[in-house]
């Protein structure tokens, strides 16, 4: 690689943090505002976008401040991994741009100025994380993300978004945050530098070899670090209460920009601080596989008995972020590259199912999966963006999600010596690649097990005559009452709230929409059509696909699903694939088929 120095770095970075400026100066003028967002995404992906032909060549751009700190400086560097993150963040913001205007317009949003602003910083700070030339720059967009989005998740300024935003900013900010920064010193204490370099820091390789616990403790502080975002377990639960957030920010910020800068973070230090072979050395990607396995299985199974549609795709998202990290921590070329490619992969189809879970609660203020039975008539479009989606999630054939995972598995095979594919770059156990291989097809299932109820329902299942339970029998959900037992709603852990002012209850947990603001157990939300979610008392209007929104939501709701559809389809002939190809070629020296 030839190293070409070059303003677009921090052009990229800076482009979005201008836009804030012109969006709050914009503020009386709606149209030109929301317009500053606009051009602001065009802008960015264009500029992302002119460095791609350079950096498939070989070239990367570099643009350096000058010395940060004694031996580091502060530099912006437009590698190949920094090449996937950047131009996936600014390509799916042109899209969101358009999405969030419609919703936050649909809804009659206040404070859509200061949204606006706080959207664009966070697209800035996303950038600076992907094309961070080292774990200090890094580190300082980490901590920047996570104070620019906090706006965004304490958005509707009520005590339950309040609540959110003060998890969000302890686990991420002071959490996650103060664990990379000892990191980082503890690398440049072994190596001398904190530099990524492509296979490993050579430094850190020859300091580890003298002292390899201390070298474990500092990779187990930085994975621990940016698993915060990533929302690896047990350090996952401010991503389901951060669903309090307007649906765009769970969408970009939740699906793309904040969990992915967690898993872009650990893919920069398994592959270039410390580098597969050094890791496979210390034997620190193991412990990391297994978290990575139990967080996608459990995860998986929680999401099964959440009834709220942002909460169960909240946890999918903790699920299918595991996917990523344990693709790359098997350490085999297949498995890396399945790894990489499900950031595209799930960014994708992720993105469209919280603009589905959006376009549905703008139009007809429902947030419960209970409640959308036939809903697949009054929003026939959106429901079928859904299913793509979904599919995609489960890792259905010919959707984005497929071919990701399918490497992965192989990967998992090839990585404990399993076969003939690849099974010459084993790094474990033939026991431990099956058991991680195994867990991807479990999981797989529990994607199917947890997504089919909302598909079922929509379509196949009638507002008048349906069984209301998400998916498992009482007391983990359903009506208490077809069971013969006392009417009554049941908290996650089991406790019998008594609720005499309704007959019915479901034994799943309610919480409430996006920004009804008000009790989350009667639902008596107050919208345009007289009823708090769920089908009116006449039964769903049926609609034409092109009536049953406004096309500043249908359209990014399309061209998306279209895109995970591409991806699954034709993905030798994606940027995206092609991207993940060079890296792990670069990286581990492997020529991938």
């Amino acid at each position: 690689m030839v190293d070409v120095a070059s303003i677009r770095p921090l052009a990229a970075v800076l482009v979005s943090f201008l836009a804030a400026g012109a969006i709050v100066a914009s503020h009386r003028y709606p149209n030109v505002r929301d317009s500053w967002s606009v051009i602001a995404a065009l802008t960015k992906f264009g500029i992302v976008a002119s460095m791609l032909p350079g950096v498939m060549d070989g070239t990367v751009y570099v643009w350096s401040l000058g010395t940060f700190v004694p031996g580091v400086e502060f530099a912006l560097r437009a590698d190949p991994l920094g090449m996937l993150f950047a131009l996936l963040a600014s390509f799916l913001w042109i899209f969101t741009a358009f999405y969030a205007t419609g919703y936050m317009r649909g809804l009659d949003e206040p404070n859509q100025t200061r949204f606006f602003a706080a959207f664009a910083m966070s697209l800035s700070t996303a950038l600076g994380i992907a094309f961070a030339q080292n774990l200090v720059t890094i580190f300082v967009f980490y901590e920047l993300l996570s104070v620019s989005t906090y706006p965004l998740v304490a958005h509707d300024e009520d005590a339950e978004a309040r609540i959110a935003g003060r998890k969000y900013l302890a686990y991420t900010f002071f959490g996650g945050g103060v664990l990379v920064l000892a990191g980082t010193v503890l690398v440049f204490q072994l190596a001398g530098t904190v530099d990524f370099a492509a296979g490993g820091i050579p430094a850190l390789a020859e300091a580890a070899g003298a002292d390899p616990w201390f070298a474990r403790l500092a990779f187990g502080l930085l994975v621990t670090g940016f698993g915060v975002k990533a929302a690896l377990m047990p350090i996952h639960s401010w991503l389901a209460d951060a669903m309090v957030a307007p649906t765009p920010v769970s969408g970009l910020l939740h699906a793309v920009a904040v969990v992915k800068s967690g898993a872009f973070g650990i893919s920069r230090v398994i592959l270039d601080v410390y580098g597969p072979d050094l890791a496979a050395d210390l034997g620190v990607h193991i412990p990391l596989a297994i978290v990575a396995a139990f967080t996608l299985t459990a995860a998986s199974i929680i999401a099964l008995r959440k009834d709220h549609l942002k909460r169960r795709l909240a946890y999918s998202t903790t699920a299918q972020l595991s996917y990523i990290v344990l693709g790359l921590s098997m350490l085999h070329p297949y498995a890396i590259l399945g790894g990489l490619f499900h950031i595209p992969a799930h960014a994708f189809g992720k993105l469209t199912l919280f603009f589905c879970a959006g376009a549905i609660h703008v139009e007809t203020h429902t947030d419960y999966i209970s409640e959308m039975a036939g809903i697949g008539k009054r929003m026939p479009f959106t429901m079928a963006a859904f299913t793509i989606g979904a599919a995609g999630m489960a890792g259905i054939p010919l959707i984005a999600g497929f071919v990701s995972k399918y490497y992965m598995l192989i990967g998992g095979l090839g990585a404990g010596g399993i076969g003939v594919i690849g099974a010459e770059g084993a790094t474990m156990s033939p026991l431990m690649g099956t058991i991680f291989s195994g867990s991807l097809i479990v999981s797989g299932l529990l994607n199917i097990a947890y997504f089919w109820p909302i598909v079922y329902t929509a379509y196949f299942e009638s507002e008048n005559d349906h069984d209301a339970k998400p998916l498992l029998e009482f007391p983990m959900g359903g009506k208490p009452e077809s069971y013969g037992v006392s009417v009554g709603r049941l908290t996650d852990g089991g406790k019998r709230i008594e609720d005499p002012e309704h007959e019915t209850g479901y034994a799943v947990d309610r919480f409430p929409s996006d920004h009804a603001g008000a009790d989350a157990d009667d639902h008596e939300h107050e919208h345009d059509d007289h009823h708090g979610g769920g089908p009116p008392a006449e039964g769903w209007e049926r609609r034409r696909p092109w009536a049953e929104s406004t096309w500043l939501m249908l359209v990014p709701i399309g061209l998306i699903a279209t895109g995970a559809i591409v991806l699954g389809v034709v993905p030798g002939q994606a940027v995206f694939f092609d991207l993940a190809v060079y890296i792990v070629e670069t990286v581990t020296g492997v020529v991938v088929p």
